[in-house]
């Protein structure tokens, strides 16, 4: 005899990180990376400022090794970047994930970070999460459009006219990689100090006791 639904037992893990985000997170993490240290490698050869990265954080041995680099990361950050993005739009991840966010809730959410009690659940994101997100991936446009009006400044000239120039999408694309090293920072510390959050995004799944009413199916 089947039993109720309401009577049947719930499996003691829920759902809450979907394949295609648990993947499209890995892709993007591990070519965001590789980016990051072959761009610093490209960065040492004609610097922006008066310093520059220790070879032993870069990736590429040379400007031309760096560049091979950099650019197969590039493919494959904007193509997975594209189904990432397509994928949270037209499944409603985005909406359901991101919004509603409001500048009060934002406010209110800072706060409570700064007395720590940062709120935080599984399958769930708090205000602060919403909002470096969203930043994340409007830095990961600009880090695309930028690199492009450098790699092909005549082809892209339109582009690389509204950034000021190649001098100006350097400036744009340096400023821009910063913002998501900062917030891989930010990320991995944050994993550090609340390390159940990282067992889900290879499993999908978290015990209920921590996941969100609202996790995603």
């Amino acid at each position: 005899m089947q039993a109720d639904s309401d009577t049947a037992p719930q499996s003691p893990r829920a759902a809450i990180h979907p394949l295609t985000v648990r993947i499209g997170h890995w892709i993007n993490a591990f070519a965001i990376v590789i980016m990051i240290l072959s761009g610093w490698r490209i960065y040492n050869a004609s610097p922006l400022f008066r310093f520059e990265f220790p070879d032993g954080l870069t990736l590429g041995g040379w400007l031309a090794g760096a560049l091979q680099w950099h650019f197969a990361a590039m493919w494959l950050l904007a193509i997975n970047g594209v189904v990432y993005v397509l994928y949270g739009i037209f499944s409603g991840h985005y909406r359901r994930s991101f919004f509603p966010l409001s500048p009060r809730v934002i406010v209110r959410e800072f706060a409570n970070t700064w007395r720590g009690r940062l709120s935080h659940q599984l399958g769930s994101y708090n205000a602060i999460q919403k909002l470096a997100y969203l930043i994340v991936i409007l830095l990961g446009v600009v880090l695309v459009l930028s690199g492009l009006s450098m790699w092909k400044p005549v082809q892209f000239q339109g582009l690389a006219a509204l950034m000021g120039g190649y001098d100006g999408a350097r400036l744009v694309h340096f400023f821009a990689m910063a913002g998501v090293v900062g917030f891989f920072v930010i990320h991995v510390t944050l994993v550090i100090l609340v390390p159940r959050t990282l067992l889900p995004m290879f499993t999908g799944r978290a015990p209920r006791a921590h996941a969100s009413p609202n996790s995603e199916p």
